[in-house]
């Protein structure tokens, strides 16, 4: 079990920037240029996550960043932040909650992810 968890505390720092990027660009997307949730928050996580997706690569998991691994990223966390952010718009939630929301399913769900499919083999 600790073996499945390896890499996580290096995931998480670098996650902390990426939320502090995503927050930010989300919250000026959404009141600045009045776009909705959903788009605030797929862009949002297209520009924070390309930065991680890099860095990750790099010192969490220790592999050379591919074009490939990161489409397959960006696919399946993208989507994720698509369909939080129209929750969003669809229950009118405030945008904190679904930021909130989203970086908590990313944090976890994009580390197991990120282990088991897009690094996984990858290992030099």
């Amino acid at each position: 079990m600790a073996n499945l968890w390896k890499g996580f505390s290096t995931y998480s720092v670098i996650g902390i920037a990426n939320t502090l990027v995503h927050w930010q660009l989300f919250f000026v997307l959404r009141v600045e240029f009045d776009l909705s949730q959903a788009l605030s928050n797929l862009l949002a996580f297209c520009v924070a996550a390309s930065l991680s997706y890099y860095v990750n690569a790099l010192y969490t998991f220790a592999v050379p960043p591919s074009i490939g691994r990161y489409l397959l990223f960006m696919l399946c966390l993208g989507t994720v932040s698509l369909a939080v952010g129209w929750l969003g718009d669809h229950w009118r939630l405030h945008g904190m909650i679904t930021v909130v929301i989203f970086s908590l399913i990313s944090l976890t769900c994009g580390f197991l992810l990120a282990k088991w499919l897009v690094f996984h083999g990858a290992e030099s």
